[in-house]
């Protein structure tokens, strides 16, 4: 009786082959998940420099002064023209999810504001305005903020809740 060749790959082949593969895929995964964040951020931070414009836009030709207090009202472009604010992507809610973080804008209306060309009534105008970007994964611990003085903030718990809407916060660092 003759032996004949084997064809194909041994169990212990295949097994082999997973275990490496199982191996690059750990050493891998951790900085995969940091690249993902870093991309989040800067998304994120993206957006807030896009809502400082939007807002410093929107006071200096529309709101006589005085900002937007949401992000749906920057979506809403001027009488006479077909360009809003912000674009569509910032503008859909109040509130809205982007690159793994929750921004959010608001200003504190002011009864002396005048209305604004976009709509907005006498007295819904803000002095000020503060937006915040939160990250919605709880292992991310990278939050930004800012407001009307145009600067950008990071710190490792919500700088949202406390940002005023002029000025630094109580806490976080100035982005560079």
């Amino acid at each position: 009786m003759r032996a004949g060749k084997a064809h194909g790959f041994a169990l212990i082949d295949l097994i082999f082959v997973c275990g490496i593969i199982g191996l690059l895929c750990g050493i891998a995964l951790p900085r995969m998940l940091t690249a993902r964040q870093s991309a989040g951020a800067a998304s994120a931070l993206g957006s807030l420099r896009s809502i400082n414009s939007g807002e410093l836009t929107y006071a200096l030709t529309c709101g006589n002064g005085f900002y937007s207090p949401n992000l749906t009202q920057l979506g809403v472009p001027p009488a006479g023209s077909q360009e809003p604010f912000l674009s569509p992507n910032l503008t859909t809610a109040d509130t809205i999810i982007k690159g793994g973080y929750s921004i959010t804008l608001s200003g504190t209306p002011f009864a002396g504001a005048p209305g604004t060309c976009n709509g907005l009534a006498a007295g819904d105008a803000a002095q000020g305005f503060k937006s915040g970007a939160d990250p919605v994964e709880p292992t991310n611990p990278r939050f930004f903020g800012s407001n009307a003085s145009g600067s950008l903030f990071e710190d490792t718990a919500t700088l949202y809740a406390t940002m005023p809407e002029v000025g630094e916060p109580p806490s976080g660092r100035p982005v560079r």
